[in-house]
């Protein structure tokens, strides 16, 4: 009755029943009632879906892990990750929504890095549908009414029939190659390239029937893009700028780019073997994770006053047996012995009685105030800005500068602002 507020006088305790005095507060009881149930079964949808999507996460992590196994190094930090699928929140974002059509389907979705003909690194939102995959950037309008303002934009959209392959290389970098039919191949960067890669794999599969072809190689050569008035004779000929990526053995494990001409090296350490699997979750809790033992039914039963003085020495002799304690010289000299390795314990002697101990002296004088000229208001002055001082007749203003337009800059009661000097008859100086 209290959760619902509802007042004494409508309501009285009996027995083995509650008696309701007015209909409208049964109808309120009841009402209460189902907002509850409805609480209760969302909460318990919301968790059985988040169980049903991290198991569907799971089985796609170990076909990630087929799909590179004896093939690609692997990352320590992603080895074990949860996959997500959308990671820059493309379901809340109206914007990116109507780039895509109305009734399609975007099943992973991520920030890459995506590189040009020049090796330069352009920032890309990609997103994966079952049939095409789009890269989306930002612009700025050059004209009409929006000139000026940043939009976003589909800066390539690429059909899944359309991939011939997927170029990787044999190490723990996060580079892949899309090749795609009679067009110029995209060079990304991605954290989430295991993800992305077992999605497509799935979606790929769907649209065309076969199995995505995924090649690993530490030297990628590819063609790069041309200008806009060759392109279309490339297009025809597929002839273009070769471009390479070479991945070498390195010392970090993050990628370190050094670009020379036509080529771009990639130089990074080695990760986890190629056989590596990701473990069971149940193998990969810390110490912090593990349940404690339960405790013992005998500490919870009563025993008398006599008893547990009893049980308290025994405890003590167990105590003693079990870590026998060191003697009170030998702790004295163990303890002289380790003390000079814990480092200049200079600190803790205690000076001589012939040692000076230097003390701070008086802090310095404050620098003397400076001698400004001084003048004196004739008039009464009320400030009609902030930057204005409000004088009154006969108030003494250090004159700090003369400005040239009238206006000079004083101080007056510690507050430094302008004044303007009208005639010369309103200031003495």
């Amino acid at each position: 009755m209290d959760s619902v507020s509802m007042e004494p006088s409508q309501w009285q305790m009996g027995v083995t029943k509650i008696f309701i005095k007015a209909p409208e507060s049964l109808f309120l009881l009841e009402e209460s009632r189902e907002r509850k149930f409805d609480g209760y079964a969302r909460t318990i949808q919301t968790a059985w879906r988040k169980y049903v999507r991290r198991r569907e996460m799971a089985e796609i992590r170990e076909k990630a892990t087929d799909i590179l196994f004896n093939k690609k190094m692997r990352r320590r930090a992603s080895i074990n990750r949860c996959f997500v699928g959308d990671y820059i929140g493309f379901g809340q974002n109206a914007g990116l929504r109507a780039l895509v059509g109305k009734r399609e389907r975007i099943e992973f979705a991520c920030c890459v890095n995506k590189y040009d003909r020049r090796f330069r690194v352009q920032k890309r939102d990609m997103l994966l549908s079952a049939q095409c995959i789009y890269l989306i950037g930002r612009e700025r309008v050059k004209k009409g009414p929006q000139a000026g303002e940043i939009i976003e934009k589909v800066m390539r959209k690429i059909q899944l029939s359309e991939i011939v392959n997927i170029d990787l290389s044999t190490r723990q970098d996060d580079f892949f190659v899309i090749r795609v039919r009679e067009a110029f191949p995209s060079i990304l960067e991605s954290v989430f390239k295991t993800e992305f890669l077992t999605v497509l794999s799935d979606k790929f599969n769907a649209a065309t029937g076969n199995p995505v072809n995924i090649s690993f190689s530490d030297q990628i050569t590819y063609t790069a893009k041309k200008d806009a008035n060759k392109m279309k004779a490339w297009i025809g000929s597929m002839m273009g700028d070769e471009r390479v990526l070479q991945f070498v053995n390195g010392s970090e494990d993050f990628p370190i780019l050094a670009t020379k001409g036509k080529m771009m090296t990639i130089a990074i350490g080695n990760g986890l073997p190629r056989d590596s699997r990701p473990g069971k979750i149940s193998d990969r809790q810390g110490s912090f994770n593990k349940q404690k033992p339960p405790r013992s039914a005998q500490s919870y039963q009563y025993q008398p006053p006599g008893a547990q003085k009893k049980s308290a020495k025994m405890s003590r002799s167990n105590n003693s047996m079990e870590r026998p304690a060191m003697h009170k010289i030998g702790a004295k000299k163990s303890a002289r012995n380790l003390n000079p390795q814990n480092g200049n314990q200079s600190f803790m002697n205690v000076p001589s009685p012939n040692m000076s101990i230097k003390r701070k002296g008086p802090p310095p004088p404050p620098p003397p105030a400076q001698n400004y000229p001084k003048v004196r208001a004739l008039y009464d002055y009320v400030a009609q800005d902030a930057e204005e001082l409000s004088v009154s007749a006969g108030d003494v203003i250090n004159l700090l500068r003369k400005e040239d337009s009238g206006w000079w800059v004083g101080e007056l009661k510690g507050k430094k602002d302008c004044f303007h000097l009208i005639t010369s008859k309103n200031y003495e100086t």
